[in-house]
């Protein structure tokens, strides 16, 4: 706002003429958005957002149309707010302030008011009538002091108050901007007592956050590094694809070894079954295999009714409820034909929300299935003859591209990095094989020769 105003690089304002009264320092809609639209180089919809928050805002007040806080991209004309009464200022709008303009308003246009300023007006008549007499004297010598001022400034200064008063006191029906945003849950420029209940809660917010369970660093950290060394072998930007990089290459058989569906799946795709639960049953071929052993156990309706479940989440809007019903009949009525064993608080949970079914009415049951699976039958599907028998006969594919500098997502060997005892190791014979190959033989030599010299001739 302040870059807007400047003199220089700011919006030109100039004197307009508002039916017949010269306004001064006014400016067009449209030059507002021109000049948001140069200055942030941002779209004409974002911009236009923009100069319609600041018009709401009460930034910029229009001349022409008081009531309408909006920015028109032609030539309605506007001017800049005071920066006193801007909101970020946050200056407490008060009710004697409030109660001296509806004075003011009420003797100017002689009783006139809107059907909402009436009923502000007599309510503050009686929330402040021990100071009522200072407000109408106020509002008195306010309305002789404007009748003072040129027409121009009257005019100006009646649409400036009339906009911020529509910012801080909103008409019903109006969109009260100061309720959205970032801490503005209630009235900023109200100053609200706390009570002992506010505390209270406060307190109760404090016990349940101590009591909440913590882990330290270490075993965060040491969770996240077990994670990362068990999926290291499945990421294929640290680890590479096998065969092949199909988007380096345009060889696809990576894509016809790791289909939803394929007969013979990968032994990484396989062996990422045992991961977790979670793993396996996000898999489609994974759901399956883990079919064909549920089916054995005779539980094989606990997975058919999980993936009914999910059909119903996330299929279409206008079959949910047809789908709610044939998933009741199917698996939760009495003497249903694929019966699922739960709970009777689940199923009373899940029967009262069938009434008005939704995406989400089956949520309870599908989760007390999934931890059925999760807790009973997965532990059991990883000792099984049906797992292991799809292990076995697991397809391990061969890398078909030859390493070179230019192939970036290949399969990458990984080594581990040398102890830091054999670095200092090598470092020190290195040290010692460059001292022995700088030594000069002959000055060697002539030491020696020097030596059995001395030890030839007698003493004096």
């Amino acid at each position: 706002m302040m870059e807007m105003q400047n003199p220089d690089k700011g919006i030109k304002t100039q004197t307009q003429r508002v039916m017949i009264t010269n306004i001064p320092h006014a400016v067009a809609g449209n030059d507002i958005l021109q000049w948001i639209l140069q200055r942030l180089q941002i779209t004409e919809e974002e911009a236009l957002h923009l100069g319609d928050l600041f018009v709401k805002y009460g930034y910029i007040y229009p001349l022409q149309e008081p009531k309408n806080l909006t920015l028109k991209t032609d030539g309605s004309l506007y001017r800049f707010q005071t920066p006193y009464f801007w909101p970020a200022q946050s200056w407490p709008a008060d009710d004697t302030d409030y109660a001296i303009y509806l004075a003011k308003k009420n003797i100017k246009r002689k009783g006139i008011l809107e059907e909402y300023e009436k009923e502000h007006y007599n309510m503050l008549n009686q929330k402040i009538n021990y100071k009522w007499d200072f407000v109408i004297m106020q509002a008195k010598e306010q309305y002789k002091a404007g009748k003072e001022r040129k027409k121009a400034d009257r005019y100006a200064l009646d649409c400036q108050e009339r906009a911020y008063w529509l910012v801080n006191r909103t008409p019903p029906g109006m969109l009260d901007v100061l309720e959205y945003g970032i801490d503005r849950v209630t009235d900023p420029n109200e100053n609200k007592k706390k009570t002992m209940d506010v505390y209270r809660r406060e307190i109760m917010y404090y016990q349940q956050a101590i009591m909440k369970s913590r882990v330290k660093s270490s075993v965060s950290l040491g969770g996240l590094v077990k994670y990362s060394e068990q999926f290291l072998s499945n990421d294929p930007i640290l680890s590479g694809c096998l065969p092949s990089n199909p988007w380096v290459t345009d060889d696809p058989e990576f894509w016809d070894l790791n289909a939803k569906l394929v007969e013979i799946p990968t032994r990484m795709r396989v062996e990422r079954w045992a991961f977790n639960f979670s793993e396996l049953i996000r898999d489609p071929k994974g759901r399956q295999n883990f079919q064909l052993f549920l089916k054995k156990e005779f539980s094989g309706e606990n997975l058919s009714f999980w993936e009914a479940c999910e059909d119903l989440k996330y299929g279409d809007q206008s079959k949910v409820k047809e789908k709610a019903e044939e998933i009741y009949k199917l698996f939760l009525a009495p003497g249903a034909r694929r019966w699922i064993n739960i709970d009777g608080t689940t199923m009373g949970i899940t029967v009262k929300g069938l009434k008005h079914p939704h995406r989400y009415v089956l949520d309870a049951a599908q989760t007390h299935i999934y931890m059925l699976m999760k807790k009973d039958s997965y532990g059991r599907y990883l000792k099984s003859p049906i797992y292991k028998e799809m292990l076995a006969k697991a397809v391990v594919p061969q890398e078909t591209v030859k390493k070179s500098s230019t192939f970036p997502f290949g399969r990458r060997h990984l080594r581990s990095s040398p102890s830091p005892v054999i670095l200092r190791q090598q470092e020190e014979e290195a040290k010692a094989k460059e001292a022995a190959t700088t030594v000069d033989i002959t000055q060697v030599m002539s030491k020696l020769d020097r030596r059995s010299q001395l030890k030839q001739e007698p003493p004096k």
